[in-house]
């Protein structure tokens, strides 16, 4: 008879997660091994981007060891990384190949749901076609490896008679962007610039039919971020559950090899691998970045932060996620890279041990990532 899924305690299910995020090795490193920026990213598929600092730090932090900043920006320069708004209406650094992947599924949906912004904005859709025609021409004559700031792009807007006052600018920017027309790429300095998007968006033919690339896509997600469930996945995506439902059952029958069933405290969970049994040290302290996938990338964040632990994250009510410690997978605070003169490097919850406190203090100042 065939055995059940395999029963993970919720410490050993953090290091799991801990480890498929490429944020702790088994033998207690940190990092994914010998993975460039651009294979990180691969593997992850999307990473949370609307924070541009966080996110080179999050793909620094899990590629191989000693990459740097600079590197990872060098994968944007060279075109293997792109930042695009690929799902929820927010912004994700993506590859090409996976920024119109995931506009094959969630563009006209973002765009349904941006409507009513755009009409209030009076970002209708002959606005949107004129941005959308200076931003070509202007693309198409700029230098093959080139791009334009966001700055330099409302400008030639205003210029054109389109409307920029306020937030309208920036509207115009993401609806150009969910429909394949640019994405931010290559650096100028520390500023991004913006450039076509030549094989992504809506009236393109995508390099794989949807059903396809939701598959390889719920795949992905479960190897890098599992124990996860449906739901998880399908809340990161911006989609209905069922078809991601029906994607992660037609994966699991056409590859059974491709995900394993695990239950934590008897809730069913997934992860796109053979579950480990090599699970029982503690992962000690992992310092992650603002925004980070580790808490981002979940519907359900209970398994990792209790609503005090989540407080400390998310202070205001502006979706501002700040840089969050974990101690054997659990948030208990935040860090600072650069506190102010007379702030402490960290904020943690109450009941945290004076060796945990020592061990964090060492991480915060072993940090490397600027």
């Amino acid at each position: 008879m065939p055995s059940g899924p395999t029963e993970l305690s919720p410490a050993a299910a953090r290091r799991l997660r801990l480890r498929t995020q490429g944020l702790t090795l088994p033998d207690g490193g940190a990092g994914t091994p010998d993975l460039s920026p651009a294979d990180v990213v691969r593997r992850m598929v999307a990473l949370q981007g609307q924070d541009l600092p966080a996110v080179l730090r999050a793909i620094a932090v899990r590629s191989r060891q000693g990459t740097t900043l600079d590197d990872v920006r060098a994968a944007f320069d060279a075109g293997e990384l792109v930042r695009g708004w690929t799902q929820r209406g927010t912004l994700f650094a993506t590859t090409p190949g996976d920024l119109a992947a995931l506009l094959s599924l969630t563009g006209e949906r973002m765009l349904r749901t941006g409507r009513r912004v755009r009409e209030t904005e009076g970002l209708d859709d002959d606005v949107v076609a004129r941005a959308e025609a200076v931003a070509l021409e202007t693309f198409r004559t700029s230098p093959a490896d080139g791009g334009i700031s966001r700055a330099a792009m409302v400008d030639l807007w205003q210029q054109a008679g389109l409307p920029i006052e306020g937030q309208r600018g920036y509207h115009l920017i993401a609806t150009l962007g969910v429909q394949g027309v640019l994405h931010w790429g290559p650096f100028a300095g520390a500023q991004q610039l913006m450039v076509e998007s030549p094989g992504a968006g809506l009236g393109k033919v995508p390099a794989e039919e949807p059903d396809t690339a939701l598959r390889r896509i719920a795949r992905s997600y479960l190897a890098s971020r599992g124990p996860a469930t449906t739901e998880d996945l399908a809340w990161w995506l911006g989609l209905p559950k069922v078809p991601v439902r029906n994607a992660v059952a037609e994966l699991r029958a056409e590859q059974p090899e491709a995900v394993t069933e695990v239950v934590v405290d008897g809730k069913v969970m997934l992860v796109g691998q053979a579950a480990s049994t090599d699970l029982a040290e503690p992962s000690g302290v992992v310092l992650a970045p603002g925004f980070d996938e580790i808490v981002l990338g979940y519907q359900d964040r209970e398994l990792v932060a209790d609503a005090e632990a989540m407080r400390t994250v998310v202070p205001f009510v502006n979706g501002i996620f700040r840089p969050a410690v974990l101690l054997d997978g659990r948030v208990v605070g935040t860090w600072r890279r650069a506190p102010k003169s007379g702030e402490a490097p960290f904020e943690l919850v109450p009941g945290i041990q004076a060796d945990a406190r020592a061990a964090i203090e060492a991480a915060v100042s072993a940090w490397h990532l600027g």
